[in-house]
């Protein structure tokens, strides 16, 4: 056993890319998507592409389960055999079992070598705060520091998305408190953010492209000076998410842009475009990838 060393744990709703994680020794438990009769890994049995494409001939809405205590106790274990202390980050407790299963998980293995938090925030966000801890842990932090780190940073990553129809978080039961938006004329375009772990209403706007420029002017208000951590989601709107991610570059010192996976998009729905970002003072990550237009067919 390596001591001192810290694994990251992180859930697929983190959304994070598969070489990333990989070159930043993540280690990410997936959930699954009951999906046209099938019980899927997320990001492992189905990717985004393919989900994306299904989706609009679906006959009946994807559901989606956490991860089995028993999945995180052997991933723990596993982890444990090469490495002193595990900190392990998930998806808010109040939009999935996920944090819950984990924490079994932990109490099965060794709940005093295994941290588990709560991020209160989900996809992007949570993937950003999991390369966070995955900075930390790099640089030798102890596991109870990165926690303590991970927590306070909770607070100071915002969350700001819009969807194309609220149809999908109602059917899936994460409205949160959107569900106040549900009445509105189907022409005006919810801005939405996620405040104590739930999807919550900030504006509403006429058009969605009006709703992408509050997206981009609340992620821009974040920045302290010193640059800012993105990343840009999307569910199947790329050009979209491209957009956003031009009009953040000039101020970004980290960057990334990627699809949400299968289990965000299963409550989300298609077209969604969000933001998760934090001041780069808090953490720099160190990841910039250029922005580039949408190669067009």
């Amino acid at each position: 056993m390596a001591d001192g060393r810290v694994a990251i744990v992180t859930d697929s709703t983190a959304d994070l890319p598969s070489q990333l994680t990989k070159s930043r020794s993540i280690t990410v438990v997936p959930l699954t998507l009951n999906f046209e009769g099938r019980s899927l890994l997320d990001g492992v049995d189905i990717r985004p592409s393919e989900f994306y494409r299904k989706l609009p001939n679906a006959t009946t809405h994807p559901t989606t389960s956490q991860p089995s205590a028993g999945r995180f106790a052997e991933t723990y274990a596993r982890l444990l055999n090469d490495n002193n202390e595990i900190v392990s980050i998930h998806i808010s407790e109040k939009l999935s079992g996920t944090y819950a299963s984990a924490v079994q998980g932990a109490e099965m293995t060794d709940p005093k070598r295994v941290h588990v938090l709560d991020s209160q925030l989900a996809s992007m966000s949570l993937g950003l705060v999991t390369l966070a801890a995955s900075e930390m842990a790099a640089r030798g932090e102890g596991a109870e520091s990165i926690a303590q780190r991970v927590t306070a940073m909770r607070e100071q990553v915002q969350t700001y998305f819009s969807v194309a129809t609220l149809e999908f978080l109602r059917r899936g039961g994460r409205i949160g408190r959107a569900s106040a938006m549900l009445g509105s004329v189907l022409q005006v375009k919810p801005v939405l953010c996620i405040r104590d772990g739930l999807v919550t209403p900030l504006e509403r706007v006429r058009t969605f492209d009006r709703a992408l420029n509050r997206v981009i002017e609340l992620a821009r208000e974040v920045d302290r000076g010193k640059g800012l951590c993105v990343c840009v989601g999307h569910a199947d709107a790329e050009e979209d998410a491209e957009r956003v991610a031009r009009a953040l570059e000039d101020i970004a010192e980290s960057l990334m842009i990627h699809p949400l996976g299968p289990v965000v998009g299963a409550h989300a729905g298609p077209g969604v475009v969000g933001v998760g970002v934090y001041a780069a003072e808090l953490m720099p990550l160190g990841i910039k990838r250029a922005a580039s237009a949408p190669t067009r067919a």
